[in-house]
């Protein structure tokens, strides 16, 4: 069985650690539900949640190509799936902030601008 992102898996703790809880899921693999995907919300203590040898349903968000690493999450199942299946060739659509060089906006102008501020705040505490 191959992985792939976004697929629910079902795998066992095997083991609890104070950055994420190890997950075997089948064919000598193992995942990390890290522990800001646990549960929404924050999470003091793993071992509320979890217990070795529990059986844990989770999502696949991330596999590292070049590691085999498998990223899991808990609190994902319930948002939308679809957002994790999209083709990797899917671009939002690009926005476009234009502006303009000629204004000459910089550190140089702005030390240019100080001797004025300085003036003005001389003026007004005057």
């Amino acid at each position: 069985m191959s992985f792939k992102i976004g697929m629910k898996v079902h795998g066992t703790v095997t083991s609890i650690q104070p950055y994420g809880v190890f997950l075997d899921i089948g064919e000598h693999m193992q995942g990390l539900i890290h522990i800001s995907e646990c549960q929404t919300g924050f999470v003091d203590d793993l071992y509320k949640i979890f217990r070795v040898g529990q059986t844990v349903s989770a999502l696949i968000i991330d596999i590292d190509e070049y590691s085999g690493k498998i990223s899991l999450s808990t609190r994902s199942t319930d948002v939308n799936l679809e957002i994790l299946r999209r083709p990797k060739s899917f671009r939002p659509k690009r926005i476009h902030y234009w502006t303009d060089y000629r204004l000459n906006i910089g550190f140089t102008s702005l030390a240019r601008a100080k001797g004025g501020w300085m003036r003005d705040a001389q003026n007004f505490f005057s």
